[in-house]
């Protein structure tokens, strides 16, 4: 547990150095593997006068996901073990290609979360309760041009999930924080009435709550 942005800076910093690095032809630090840092935030709300144990919680986790790219033995001759996390990279970025795919086309009854290791431990970011957003790294390189053109067509295929997230709180606490919301806007609604004229009868209007 962190309770500030230093403290989380520096378990970032003890991730980073277990992170898998390695030379190939086409480049001299390349990631042989993939990265994921998860925070997950819990705030705690009282109103003014509530004891604590009335407090309403809402919990929220961010996936930071650093993918190893996608490899072609071709151009970066790897050999050996190279090749070998060459491979398991491939697989596991093309099960991760699947799940999107899936999710996009909207008709699947099944999502194949369990394919890979990565796709499990992404599910969260992926589908459901979520925002999800896909920044690729590209290079101008004409050399590059197939890599280029494959790393944008994977990245508009995660651009186009379609999720509706919601706060994660208690169903009590939604309904309470729905009710006073409504009595806000009613409240805001009687004042810009009241402020109208008129002949200087009561000009309050009657409130009334139905319970859900």
């Amino acid at each position: 547990v962190v309770k500030s942005s230093a403290e989380m800076r520096k378990i970032l910093e003890v991730g980073k150095k277990n992170r898998s690095v390695g030379a190939t032809a086409m480049n001299a630090d390349s990631s042989r593997s993939h990265s994921i840092f998860t925070v997950t935030v819990e705030t705690s709300e009282t109103s003014p006068g509530e004891p604590a144990s009335e407090a309403r919680i809402k919990v929220g986790k961010l996936n930071l996901v650093d993918l190893a790219g996608s490899e072609r033995q071709s151009k970066t001759h790897a050999v050996g073990d190279r090749l070998k996390e060459a491979t398991k990279i491939n697989l596991s970025l093309s099960a991760l290609g699947n799940v999107i795919s899936a999710l996009v086309d909207g008709k699947s009854t099944h999502i194949p979360y369990r394919d890979s290791k990565l796709t499990r431990l992404l599910q969260d970011s992926l589908g459901g309760n979520t925002k999800t957003v896909m920044i690729a790294n590209v290079g101008p390189a004409d050399y590059n041009f197939d890599e280029t053109m494959s790393t944008l067509r994977y990245a508009n295929r995660a651009k186009n999930i379609k999720n509706k997230p919601k706060i994660n709180e208690d169903a009590k606490d939604t309904m309470l924080r729905e009710f006073q919301e409504e009595i806000k806007r009613l409240r805001e609604q009687l004042a810009n009435d009241g402020g109208g004229g008129g002949d200087g009868g009561d000009d309050r209007g009657n409130v009334s709550f139905r319970s859900q």
